[in-house]
């Protein structure tokens, strides 16, 4: 049971998945969500991510065997890639349900959120569609968030856009440290195009547009917007010394990190401002 347990937790992406999930939660607080309903905000997001990262590690075992990913506990043997795509499809239906009760067209938003991470999973990661799966999911994110409301109200087109460009950046990020490994299965999507230089470009650039428009894009410029705006400027620059000597370098995945923080540091700067 134990072991089962730390398979489905080494599993679950447990980074990303938390991350995603603050961050929704965040967004719930400052656009003024009721907190009951940011707490079933947090369960759905959670659910949601919980789902991705099982049926991605179920769908990728037998390529994380053929690398010796020890890391992965398809690979080690602690659950089966059929146990786990389970579990993944449990989740997925949880995080449904629980969706219906925030509203049916936040539940939409979320379905578009989830069905793109199984898309990317299925088998769009192999192609170009492949950023397209992390923009158009992290889009619908702030949708989510406004739409929740008791009230349903779009998200403003910029926080949408700040959506969009944390997507492309999370893609690039996610990539970069297998564009080799991913060359091998004949994964061919936007990054392994562009290859480590031109990818991190492409990253650092999405997230100072992420940040200039969490900034500039609500009626007021907030304290916050300004810093955030001031750090982007700062990271992107030196994110750029970094790609030109040490493409694909972890002090380029730390700097890009760094600015994603910033951008969304500036998305929940904007408050109430994200509602459309």
């Amino acid at each position: 049971m134990l072991t089962r347990a730390r398979a489905l937790l080494g599993s679950a992406h447990p980074g990303p998945s938390i991350v995603v999930t603050v961050v929704a939660g965040a967004l719930g607080v400052v656009s003024g969500l009721p907190l009951e309903r940011v707490a079933l905000l947090g369960a759905v997001i959670l659910a949601n991510q919980l789902s991705v990262a099982w049926s991605n590690d179920s769908l990728d075992a037998e390529r994380d065997r053929d690398a010796a990913r020890a890391d992965k506990p398809t690979v080690r043997g602690d659950i089966s890639p059929r146990a786990l795509l389970v579990w993944a499809v449990a989740s997925a239906v949880v995080s449904i349900a629980l969706s219906l009760l925030l509203g049916l067209a936040a539940a939409a938003a979320h379905l578009v959120f989830l069905a793109s991470g199984w898309a990317y999973n299925a088998g769009l990661k192999r192609t170009f569609w492949a950023t397209a799966c992390y923009v158009v999911g992290f889009a619908s994110l702030p949708l989510i968030v406004t739409l929740a409301r008791e009230a349903p109200q779009p998200a403003a087109w910029w926080a949408i856009g700040i959506g969009g460009m944390l997507g492309l950046a999370a893609h690039v990020a996610n990539v970069l440290p297998d564009l080799a490994d991913d060359a091998r299965h004949g994964i061919r999507s936007l990054p392994h195009a562009l290859g480590a230089r031109g990818s991190g470009v492409v990253a650092l650039l999405a997230l100072a547009i992420a940040a200039a428009l969490g900034a500039l894009g609500p009626p007021t410029l907030s304290p916050l917007g300004i810093a955030g705006l001031a750090a982007s400027a700062v990271l992107l620059v030196a994110g750029l010394v970094v790609v030109a000597r040490l493409p694909g370098s972890r002090a380029l995945f730390r700097i890009i990190m760094a600015s994603a923080l910033t951008a969304v540091a500036t998305l929940a700067g904007a408050g109430s401002a994200i509602l459309g």
